[in-house]
């Protein structure tokens, strides 16, 4: 069993930035692919980005390429998520979610373990 933790979330005023956290408990992410998602009040869980367990490839929703880079760091103990020019509609829990196989996916059910999620709120 993995168990994913993130940290970061916050509120913030639109255009400002964050950095979401992910760590998996007494693990690394060498052999994890690894996305990010998020849910508003009212929505359905949706794809940000995902990376996979070589990190040599990564996927970004429409809605947040350009502004938002997911990246693991140097030891692969902890995926980030920069989120730049954070928008109101960025508002949401944001969760991890880790796929055994070292896929990136921005399917829900590619994942096998789940965070707990950490809430953004970019007020305007």
């Amino acid at each position: 069993q993995v168990q994913l933790v993130e940290s970061g979330g916050g509120l913030v005023q639109a255009g400002d930035s964050l950095r979401l956290s992910c760590t998996a408990s007494g693990r690394t992410f060498s052999r994890y692919g690894t996305g990010w998602f998020r849910q508003a009040p009212g929505k359905e869980r949706e794809f940000v980005a995902s990376i996979t367990s070589s990190g040599g490839h990564t996927n970004y929703a429409d809605s947040v390429k350009g502004r938002f880079t997911i990246s693991k760091d140097s030891a692969e103990s902890t995926v980030y998520l920069q989120m730049n020019s954070l928008k109101p509609e960025d508002t949401a829990v944001y969760y991890c979610a880790a796929n055994r196989y070292g896929l990136g996916s921005p399917r829900r059910y590619a994942y096998d373990y789940w965070g707990q999620g950490t809430q953004v709120t970019v007020s305007s």
